[in-house]
């Protein structure tokens, strides 16, 4: 059973790497790029949406104030990537905003930062596969009628992906998302030549539709909560900045340097391909609506669209009327735009588990999410988000309108308060700096900060405001109960160490038991109870015994019987059961040994069997499991397992039995040689 496991291990994750490849899996920028900012590159996809969807609100007229709604998330974004510039050379050691904001703020200000961007995380996996599957839906039914299995099956195919290492994965997903930078950057470049140059007319599927307003003369405070409310929506692409400060230490040397120039590429990239879709949008007449609302908002020749009309997202309207409906390049931008979207969440899959790594060794959370798995990867952290995400996805029928509602609020929960605690670290510094050169770099980097943490609190303030009552409300209960479950995690360890702390000086001679109690577990005569037997008397106990239940009076006798006809130099002690139970009566034993003397050991010695097929071990140790299970809580017993491997077992295949009929016998000394070269 275990070999077959193992290979398929091997196949679905690749081979063990050793330690000392660790060296191996850093990153060039070529890579960096798509394994960091999917997330963030993939976002052009559905915030320039985002912008319109909220401003049809109040009808297509309103559509006019989208270039100033973008231009505020451009300014954020450029702000937003131009403090994480310095948090990248401020703290290179991978702890991003949760190292900024413990080291400057405290503990407490640092887990809400963590708790915030896990959540986040998580959001980012089921945002993006769920709107990835709603593309390929548009045009394969099976996709569209079951849309929530096939994004669970994505996230467990990228999670196996991950699984094999960053490196790998990193260069299987450079292609697309290089494909998809190319094409909407062609396509912006290209529908701008023929508007400016060749002085085109760009018309977009829907550009003869109407949009019926929500609410009528919509004015005054109404006006400007909707205006902030498709501000809030268009800062989604802004998610996934902050994984390039977390992933600093995956990056080739000087890391802190490539890991500040990929942050800059990228922020320019999505800049220019956000602004680029808003832009051609709005020249070729895009028309879009909330997908509840589509059916009666959107007017066709003067009639409502009905409940068959199906919406196309603003990237494949652009396309069509910059390339034509149909046409080959259409057709790629669809395909790539819906690749990217379901390896966004990559940038989850590499952000999230070197995230609780930190947290793991911290002691805030369980200490399995700090080690690395066979390819180098943090393993654990892989699973327990794919988990989460795939739970996510199940439990809101992957739908992207009910996600995004959940979504950005803990981004900006982790950009402001690392922000503050840059400007404190910069302010801690600069009161012990006195070269001239990098007291201007460090106030030049204060100012930097400061403005970017009063511009992510705005947007903070903005998005609670505006999101809290359409489900932000859900990620506002998650963050303080994830918070809470992190610091009963560090106070259980911090509890546990201090209880298993050793004193200083010399030893606790009470430490020492008085006396050790063996008894051996017998339920017939045979191999695997004789091996026990031959162990227990090796470690020369103080007193030492067998021990039976007795289930059966007849079938106690005869092994009573056959153990006197043998002459086994230890006593047989027959415990009674009137209720054939054999857990309780050897439980009642080793208290009745405890009571004589509490400073005594009890030590219990239960042979079991090793088996080699997995059907096997339902057959065979279950009296044992369940004995072991009730005596581990038991003070002062000790329970020591002696395996018997059976012929099914490996480590037995092609090996004579030491105890088998006809076997040369070895001393001592020469098993103990063997075991030592083995």
């Amino acid at each position: 059973m275990s070999k077959v496991t193992d290979l398929v291990k091997r196949l679905l994750v690749g081979r063990a790497l050793r330690s000392t490849q660790l060296h191996d899996q850093l990153l060039p920028k070529r890579i960096a790029l798509p394994v960091f900012a999917s997330d963030a590159l993939s976002s052009v996809a559905y915030a320039p949406q985002e912008i319109l969807v909220i401003l049809s609100l109040g009808g297509a007229a309103f559509y006019s104030y989208s270039p100033w709604v973008a231009l505020g998330v451009v300014m954020v974004m450029l702000t937003v990537v131009a403090s994480y510039r310095q948090n990248v050379h401020a703290y290179p050691s991978g702890g991003g905003d949760y190292e900024v904001a413990t080291t400057n703020l405290g503990p407490s200000a640092g887990l809400t930062v963590a708790s915030a961007l896990l959540v986040d995380y998580v959001l980012t996996v089921a945002v993006s596969v769920a709107n990835g599957a709603d593309y390929v839906g548009a045009t394969v039914p099976f996709v569209a009628e079951n849309r929530p299995l096939v994004a669970v099956a994505i996230v467990v195919l990228l999670t196996i992906m991950n699984l094999r290492g960053i490196r790998e994965s990193g260069t299987a997903f450079a292609v697309p998302t290089y494909a998809f930078m190319f094409a909407v950057i062609g396509m912006v470049l290209w529908g701008l030549f023929r508007l400016l140059v060749l002085g085109d007319t760009l018309r977009a599927p829907t550009a003869d539709y109407q949009i019926v307003a929500e609410q009528a003369d919509i004015a005054g405070f109404a006006m400007a909560f909707l205006v902030l409310r498709a501000f809030s929506s268009g800062c989604a692409a802004l998610t996934g900045v902050e994984a390039i400060s977390n992933g600093v230490p995956a990056f080739r040397k000087p890391k802190s340097k490539n890991a500040a120039t990929t942050l800059l590429m990228m922020g320019v990239i999505a800049v220019v391909m956000f602004s680029g879709i808003i832009f051609l949008g709005l020249k070729s007449g895009v028309k879009l609506t909330e997908p509840s609302n589509v059916a009666t908002h959107v007017l066709i020749n003067g009639q409502p669209a009905g409940s068959d009309y199906y919406q196309q997202p603003i990237i494949a309207q652009v396309a069509s009327a910059v390339f034509g409906d149909g046409s080959i390049f259409f057709v790629a931008i669809a395909a790539v735009t819906a690749l990217i979207l379901f390896l966004a969440a990559n940038t989850a899959f590499n952000g999230f588990p070197v995230l609780a790594s930190i947290l793991a060794q911290d002691r805030y959370l369980p200490r399995q999410l700090h080690t690395r798995g066979d390819r180098l990867a943090f393993s654990n952290g892989i699973i327990l988000l794919a988990t989460g995400a795939c739970l996510l996805i199940w439990t809101f029928q992957a739908d992207v309108s009910k996600l995004l509602n959940l979504y950005i609020l803990g981004v900006f929960v982790s950009f402001t308060l690392s922000q503050i605690g840059m400007v404190r670290h910069w302010t801690r510094h600069l009161k012990t700096e006195t070269d001239p050169k990098t007291r201007f770099r460090m106030m030049r980097s204060r100012v930097i900060n400061g403005f970017g943490g009063v511009m992510t609190g705005v947007v903070l303030v903005v998005v609670l405001i505006t999101k809290f009552t359409h489900g932000a409300y859900i990620v506002c209960i998650a963050m303080p109960v994830l918070f809470l479950m992190m610091k009963a995690i560090r106070h259980h360890y911090d509890r546990v160490a201090e209880e298993l702390a050793a004193p200083e000086g010399e030893i606790d001679e009470t430490m020492l038991p008085a006396r050790n109690h063996s008894i051996v577990l017998v339920s017939k005569i045979h191999k695997p109870t004789l091996r026990a037997l031959a162990y227990a008397r090796a470690t020369r106990p103080s007193t030492l015994e067998a021990v039976t239940v007795s289930v059966d009076a007849d079938e106690a006798a005869k092994l009573q019987e056959e153990w006197d006809q043998r002459g086994i130099p230890v006593p047989l002690k027959i415990l009674d059961s009137p209720y054939r139970e054999i857990t309780g009566p050897v439980l009642d034993y080793v208290k009745s040994l405890r009571r004589r003397s509490p400073r005594d050991v009890v030590t219990v010695y239960i042979p079991e069997y090793v088996v080699g097929r997995w059907w096997e071990h339902l057959l065979h140790n279950q009296s044992a499991l369940r004995l072991k299970g009730r005596l581990l809580f038991k003070p002062g017993v000790m329970v020591t397992s002696v395996p018997w491997q059976l012929a099914s077992s490996d480590r037995l295949k092609g090996r004579p039995e030491a105890f088998a009929p006809g076997a040369v016998r070895r001393s001592h000394a020469e098993v103990k040689n063997d075991e030592i070269k083995a």
